[in-house]
């Protein structure tokens, strides 16, 4: 019996471990996940300093003509405490000296030599940046789990973190069976086809961030099945298309079962894409996808995508839906639980007519897809529907349902 699509995904969680980590230095964990919270050293800002250029100035002497009787740089380490009648000049960044009540902008004063007319009202701590209203010292400022961006290695850098802890790249190794299939980089045969879904599966990996290693196709025999499948059990993720059908050829999960796969499902109630399967090796993740690329570039987004968030140790790993509207009104046939591929520009969605589980050209086209309910048979202009984005990243910390309904 097919799993559902929503069990399928609770088997690939469950059973998809999160890899080892590594230490690097920040400038290199770019679109990694973190392994461990980081915790302020310091506070951030670490001093009291003015966030303008201006005058440090006492609030009772608002409305009045001061003395300046110094000024402070940023980076300077001022001794000088600030008394009534008094103004210092400030650059912005520098520390605030004792006494000072607030900084007063230059555009708002006016100068005649080092004396300095004051506005007639002062706000207390006024264009003062106080320590620590950003990052208290002891407080975690970023979270196990999270992905790092360059704005994550902005508050590293800021709290002196010269190393951070991260998973490691997850391993994929890819191969296609069928001795049909030929690489795109040999001449084949008038009745041969050439191989469109390893480079695929081996290019979306690397865009999703991890490493790869190409087996090649297998061919149909049990015996290259096997050897392919031991080449490739230092990875973490094994990705194999076709073989999994019913064909009197099509023996893949007998030669994983042989080297010792568990076998969690083997078909899943989604259109298209049912013969799918996903095992496990030890620690090693194993997933079949159908031999027709659109097939396969479906299940990939949804099963494969799903296993990689999950391993890379993101908190967030559930797929994210964004609620749309339908741009026009299309029909589709019921039944099934359907993958519609299509294009979404911002405002509507907008389904491609023709879905054919062999086509290669809709793969590129399309940005986003929906999954329908078996009971939908069509959707109406301006209805509400939720898709999953392809093109881009986007997760959610909880699950969500995905399905129009």
């Amino acid at each position: 019996m097919p799993v559902s699509i929503t069990q399928a995904l609770d088997i690939i969680y469950e059973n998809s471990p999160v890899v080892g980590s590594e230490l690097l230095p920040i400038e290199m964990t770019l679109g990694r996940v973190m392994s461990e919270d980081s915790i302020a050293t310091f506070d951030l800002p670490r001093f009291d300093n003015s966030a303008m250029d201006g005058y440090a100035v006492k609030c009772s002497d608002a409305n009045s003509t001061v003395e300046c009787i110094n000024i402070i740089y940023a980076g300077d380490d001022p001794q000088m405490t600030l008394e009534p009648t008094q103004a210092i000049k400030i650059m912005t960044g520098a520390p605030i000296p004792d006494g000072c009540e607030a900084v007063i902008p230059i555009e708002n004063v006016t100068v005649n030599e080092t004396q300095i007319t004051l506005p007639k009202e002062i706000q207390k701590d006024g264009h003062i940046r106080h320590a620590g209203e950003d990052i208290k010292r002891g407080n975690v400022y970023l979270h196990k789990g999270e992905k790092v961006t360059a704005y994550s290695i902005a508050l590293l850098a800021s709290q002196g973190v010269t190393h951070l802890r991260v998973t490691r790249k997850i391993k994929v190794a890819v191969f296609g069976t069928g001795d049909e299939l030929r690489p795109h980089f040999e001449k084949i045969a008038p009745k041969q086809l050439y191989n469109s879904n390893t480079p695929m599966f081996l290019a979306r990996a690397k865009e999703l961030g991890c490493e790869v290693q190409y087996i090649g196709s297998s061919g149909d025999t049990m015996e290259s099945l096997e050897s392919a499948i031991k080449s490739a059990l230092n990875a973490d993720i094994i990705i194999t298309s076709g073989g999994i059908s019913m064909g009197d050829r099509d023996f893949t999960k007998d030669a994983f079962a042989n080297l010792g796969m568990e076998l969690h499902f083997d078909k899943v109630d989604i259109k298209p894409g049912k013969p799918t399967a996903f095992g496990t090796i030890g620690d090693t993740v194993v997933i079949n996808l159908p031999g027709n690329p659109l097939a396969s570039m479906v299940n990939y987004e949804m099963f494969v995508r799903a296993a990689i968030r999950k391993m890379s140790g993101m908190n967030a790993y559930y797929h994210h839906t964004i609620s749309t509207q339908m741009k026009e009104d299309f029909k589709l046939r019921a039944g099934k639980h359907t993958v519609r591929l299509g294009t979404f520009d911002g405002n509507t969605f907008i389904p491609f007519n023709k879905q054919l589980p062999g086509m290669i050209s809709p793969l590129e086209q399309a940005n986003a897809m929906l999954i329908t309910t078996p009971d939908i048979s069509s959707l109406e202009k301006g209805k509400t529907v939720k898709i999953l984005p392809i093109s881009w990243e986007l997760s959610a910390y909880e699950k969500e349902d995905f399905f129009t309904r």
